[in-house]
């Protein structure tokens, strides 16, 4: 049975590697952190926002939380609100779907409609 979507935003060039190497290691910041940074639904525009703004190029990876098995755990934050965070290279077989995501006028990242906090396409 899946388990609840997660997404985790990266630069297209990232991603397009990890397509030709079979594995997703990483962005340059998960390196840095020893963790694959994710986001719910819930949280993803704000994650944009604040750790993406005005950067273009950028995908968002649509992941089965389920098919992570045990490297997954949900820490918090500063703020107190649980992350997932990926301890180790991300399956590309756990991959649900990857969208583009790009600036709108106002300078915010659009999220895809299925990305959507309550949309039942998610």
């Amino acid at each position: 049975m899946p388990g609840e979507p997660i997404f985790h935003i990266c630069r297209r060039e990232e991603w397009e590697a990890a397509l030709a190497n079979g594995v997703y290691g990483g962005s340059s910041q998960d390196a840095a952190d020893g963790f694959i940074h994710f986001s719910t639904a819930a949280q993803v525009a704000e994650s944009a926002a604040r750790h993406r703004a005005g950067q273009t190029d950028l995908v968002v990876v649509i992941v089965d939380s389920a098919a992570l098995g045990d490297g997954l755990h949900w820490e918090s934050s500063r703020s107190g609100a649980l992350f997932p965070h990926l301890y180790g290279p991300l399956p590309l077989s756990a991959v649900t779907a990857v969208d583009d995501l790009p600036l709108g006028g106002d300078g915010r990242h659009v999220l895809p409609p299925g990305v959507v906090p309550g949309n039942a396409d998610v």
